[in-house]
């Protein structure tokens, strides 16, 4: 088997170096977490694509030189992108007479964030479940309580009662719109291939036309993205959702919103290992999410203001889960970044 097809399937990223950490070659996984492209690090030393790391280079240059083994936990370093990366180093020689050795980067952050996906996916099925049979013990009686209003409006005929059964019918409509949101959407419609530019611009127009002077979008797209299968609607209204919460949580400071489209590759989703994902993300440079809520943030009713209904994020988050992808956010301080990474599947359904 060909062994650059296995170091391309892994997800452990994998580079091979010389004394001076000079990059000889570099799998996809690699590639993603320097957040430059394979074919531009050739021959650049690695140095030249970190922009700050907790371990002294030369210890490494020493190790590749002496043909030693290496392996350091917990190591943290900064890609010039402004991503910070906890990652475990593994150093082995591969050519010690030429000075040759496979550096190995494991992302601990990933793996933790595997087991509280983990966790936070079964808690939030749980709700999910709690309010969905709640919604539905709800809707039963809401028809009844309609019908009943309309059969005793037509009788009163003109009646100045009428004015109270018309409010009773007005707020039983309000309630079933409610409790249709709620349940959110179960099953996934025809999809058919798409362009996700397409769906951005399309949100991105229409959240543009009561958009706030002192807020910008910015757009950051991979013009190489290929169309996949999606429900376009559905992935409108779950980028709205994510748009508008965004919008909401800049409040009345000054900043920039910004919408970024990127491929990632081996991305394991549930159970699922898939080759080729899409990651898009919607990245704020607002307050951020406050502590008390990011365990609980995509749980249906949860919101952080006054007049929030809370379900934006979690019919969001259904969305993606119908197109067999997820919503992630990473939030602090002065950046909020909301991912959604949809699988692209190219067969038409």
């Amino acid at each position: 088997m060909d062994s650059t097809l296995i170091l391309e399937n892994l997800s452990t990223a994998v580079m091979v170096v010389d004394d001076e950490l000079r990059l000889s070659q570099i799998n996809t996984a690699a590639s993603q977490l320097l957040g430059t492209r394979a074919n531009k690090l050739q021959q650049v030393i690695l140095s030249q694509v970190v922009e700050s790391v907790d371990i002294d280079w030369d210890t490494l240059k020493t190790a590749v030189s002496k043909g030693q083994s290496l392996a350091i936990n917990r190591s943290q370093f900064r890609t010039f992108d402004g991503e910070l990366h906890t990652v475990d180093i593994m150093l082995s020689p591969l050519m010690p007479s030429d000075k040759i050795s496979v550096l190995e980067l494991r992302k601990v952050d990933q793996q933790r964030r595997i087991y509280q996906q983990s966790q936070q996916d079964a808690q939030q099925q749980a709700a999910r479940f709690l309010v969905r049979n709640l919604a539905h013990e709800i809707k039963n009686p809401l028809g009844g309580l309609k019908g009943a209003a309309q059969l005793l409006h037509r009788e009163l005929n003109g009646n100045e009662l009428t004015e109270f059964t018309h409010m009773i019918i007005e707020q039983t409509d309000r309630m079933g719109k409610l409790v249709d949101r709620l349940l959110g959407p179960q099953r996934p419609v025809a999809h058919q291939l798409y362009n996700i530019h397409q769906v951005c611009e399309t949100v991105l127009n229409l959240a543009q036309l009561s958009l706030p002077s002192h807020i910008e979008f910015e757009r950051d797209y991979d013009p190489s993205l290929p169309d996949f299968a999606m429900e376009p609607e559905q992935m409108q209204q779950a980028l709205l959702n994510v748009l508008q919460n965004a919008i909401e949580a800049l409040g009345e400071q000054a900043g920039k919103i910004t919408v970024k489209t990127r491929t990632r590759h081996q991305v394991t989703l549930g159970q699922v290992r898939h080759k080729l994902v899409i990651e898009l993300s919607i990245i704020d440079n607002g307050p951020g999410v406050p502590d008390e809520l990011q365990e609980t943030l995509f749980y249906p009713m949860v919101t952080g203001r006054d007049q929030g209904s809370g379900l934006g994020l979690s019919i969001a988050q259904q969305i993606a889960n119908v197109h067999k992808g997820r919503l992630d956010f990473e939030s602090c301080p002065g950046k909020t970044e909301f991912m959604f990474l949809i699988p692209i599947l190219f067969e038409e359904r």
